[in-house]
């Protein structure tokens, strides 16, 4: 069996050494083994592919308890740990899906304003007056995503 230090599953998986601290003490990760001699964590195969999965579901901005939840299930197994997956990942792929569209309401608010300002620049009165009705017709969908 391979033994890895912090550093190696650090630099495989993507998570710093802080974070795999953190995700073994909230019980996402481990038991980790530990060399008898010195204390370091040692880190089996098995550990590194825990590790990696908890990258992925980090990077996608998976919380802490929807990963403890992946995690079990993920042992658990079976065709209801699999439905459970499912529903998990569609559930975070939904509210994804809300994150990204309120983005792009900031996005064409951020356009239209610039707009303003670069039309006001220019002393250009005409595309001033543009810029400013598209500000008010993009402010209440800005206001309503803000709720």
């Amino acid at each position: 069996m391979t033994q890895m230090t912090i550093q190696d599953v650090a630099r495989q998986s993507g998570l710093p050494e802080p974070t795999l601290r953190y995700y073994e003490q909230v019980g996402l990760l481990g038991p980790i083994d530990r060399d008898p001699s010195s204390g370091y964590r040692r880190y089996g195969e098995a550990d590194l592919d825990s590790a990696q999965v908890l990258s992925c579901l980090r990077t996608m901005g998976v919380g802490i308890e929807e990963m403890r939840t992946y995690q079990a299930n993920r042992a658990a197994g079976g065709p209801d740990a699999a439905a459970a997956q499912r529903d998990l990942l569609q559930r975070h792929a939904r509210r994804v899906a809300e994150q990204i569209a309120a983005l792009r309401v900031h996005q064409d608010y951020l356009k239209v304003k610039s707009a303003l300002w670069d039309a006001r620049s220019l002393g250009d009165a005409a595309a001033e007056a543009v810029a400013m009705q598209r500000v008010l017709e993009v402010t209440p969908r800005l206001q309503a995503v803000a709720r």
